[in-house]
């Protein structure tokens, strides 16, 4: 409800003369404006007052601005300027900063192109993929300073989530959404959270509940100085935004999902796990995707039934359905299996375990287990830090492959889908990788890459920014042992990586066939 008529600070602001001139663009939500003005963007805080967010009165709306930009220079100190005032002076004057009495408050930014939002580089198919890796390192690096708060989250913090989609759907949705699907997802995300409430209660005991961004959908991510940054995280709730991480990034990943965006995604969840090394919360994925497409299926019918007009109502309502719809899907993900992509170095392994993993198993896709990156995480530093040759020792090389196996069995309990990318060439290292699927009852797939020597070579002297430190030599090393039987699919790997790609799907397609008719 509105609290305040706000109506003279908005024509205030809305004057090119109180910027100098320059022409205002007006961006309206249903909690803010934006005025966009030269260098400058000046966001205005509606005075309404909401189940989960009050705005009501100037000293409230004074302390959100703080807050807002304070919470959000943790991921964008150089876009948020301030808070500034609207002032009245004694003539009744408005100005902004001014000498007189404050009558609203304003959170100040650095103006950037809206064609730099994320939303806006998807929809014109210019999202590039390259920007996902080092987003989801972004993630990650935000979400491990970010202050802990077990004074939220847990099993009660998602439980209000489900109560929360479900009292929206039966209040707004009744017009626009199927009374039995809208039944189905909260039932279905009920009984997952009996089931995952354990988990949930001890990940927030153990510090993975934290102040998060809260509203992490592409929108509130621009490209700045060629670096994913992201802005405008939630301070009006603490309900919203001090939850599990990975419920978090699960906005992000649905929205990817949604947008037709499936490697976008998957690469994100990759990088995002790899730099966390978050494998425990790994099974509440499906839930928390649900519980995000499911608050957008909600908003979006709740939005449906605010418009006056037939065509924008009308598209609002089929996104609602479109949000049901997946809300329901990802609660019920396919059979997890197992896949192990060998080889020596510079055969294409890691290309091909990022080109398969979109496609297989729950959304966002396959986890990525990479032997190269253990070793790094095993040893202590950072992905790209070069290692020496005490990082390669037979004991360091013996306790990487255990850990990756490790990590592939708890992951196939959790009910997603594994490549393990790792050069494999010891019988007993492929032997362990097998019984993992064997032990969990899921489909396995070996593949074996080969390439001509001075191709392996070439290969990996253009390699660079990457967690591999292989080089000639240690392809000359990997090449003088003996493999032994090798029983996994024999790929000739000097063809294009996607004819490579295209090959292996091909014969996933036709395993996870057979599986499907024996069972």
């Amino acid at each position: 409800m509105i609290t305040e008529d706000q109506t003279p600070v908005i024509e205030f602001l809305t004057r090119p003369s109180t910027h100098g001139g320059a022409t205002v663009e007006r961006i309206d939500t249903h909690a803010s404006i934006v005025f966009l003005a030269g260098a400058r963007a000046y966001k205005l805080k509606r005075a309404v007052r909401f189940d989960y967010l009050d705005f009501s009165t100037p000293e409230r709306r004074h302390a959100l601005c703080q807050a807002e930009v304070r919470l959000n220079r943790r991921t964008a100190p150089t876009l948020y300027r301030g808070v500034v005032a609207v002032t009245r002076q004694q003539d009744g004057r408005y100005e902004l900063g001014g000498a007189g009495t404050p009558v609203d408050w304003l959170v100040e930014m650095h103006r950037f192109p809206q064609e730099a939002l994320f939303d806006r580089l998807a929809a014109a198919g210019t999202l590039g993929v390259t920007l996902m890796s080092p987003l989801g390192a972004a993630i990650a690096d935000f979400h491990k300073s970010a202050e802990h708060r077990p004074d939220h989250g847990g099993k009660a913090g998602m439980s209000w989530v489900v109560d929360g989609n479900a009292a929206g759907f039966a209040e707004f949705g009744a017009a626009c959404l199927e009374r039995s699907a809208a039944h189905r997802v909260t039932a279905h995300a009920s009984s997952e959270l009996d089931r995952l409430g354990p988990l949930l209660d001890q990940r927030r005991e153990s510090g993975f509940v934290r102040q998060c961004h809260g509203d992490l959908h592409l929108r509130n991510i621009v490209l700045l100085d060629a670096t994913p940054t992201l802005f405008d995280g939630v301070e009006f709730n603490e309900e919203i935004s001090c939850t599990d991480v990975l419920y978090d990034l699960a906005f992000l990943l649905m929205d990817l999902w949604r947008r037709r965006l499936p490697r976008h995604a998957n690469i994100v969840w990759n990088r995002y796990l790899a730099e966390a090394a978050d494998i425990d919360g790994v099974a509440l994925m499906p839930l928390f995707l649900s519980c995000r497409a499911a608050v957008r299926a909600k908003t979006s019918a709740t939005a449906a039934q605010l418009q006056d007009d037939a065509q924008r109502r009308g598209e609002l309502e089929a996104l609602a359905r479109e949000y049901l719809a997946m809300a329901d899907l990802v609660l019920h993900p396919p059979t997890p299996c197992l896949v192990a992509v060998g080889g020596f170095s510079g055969s294409g392994k890691s290309t091909l375990a990022l080109g398969l993993a979109p496609s297989i198993g729950a959304v966002p896709g396959a986890i990525v287990l990479r032997s190269d990156e253990t070793r790094k995480r095993l040893c202590g530093v950072p992905l790209l830090q070069h290692l020496g040759p005490e990082g390669y020792s037979a004991s360091v090389s013996e306790r990487v492959y255990a850990t990756v196996t490790e990590h592939a069995a708890q992951i196939l309990r959790a009910g997603h889908s594994v490549i393990v990318d790792a050069v494999s060439f010891r019988p007993a290292d492929r032997d362990a990788i097998e019984h993992v699927a064997a032990a969990a009852s899921v489909p396995f797939m070996g593949f074996w890459l080969e390439a001509p020597e001075p191709m392996l070579m070439h290969r990996t002297a253009q390699r660079h920014g990457d967690a591999s430190d292989a080089d000639g030599s240690v392809v000359r090393t990997q090449r003088a042992h003996d493999t032994g039987d090798l029983r996994w699919c024999r790929i000739d790997a000097s063809v294009p990586a996607a004819s490579v790609l295209s090959v292996v799907m091909n014969r996933v397609r036709e395993r996870r066939h057979d599986a499907l008719n024996l069972d």
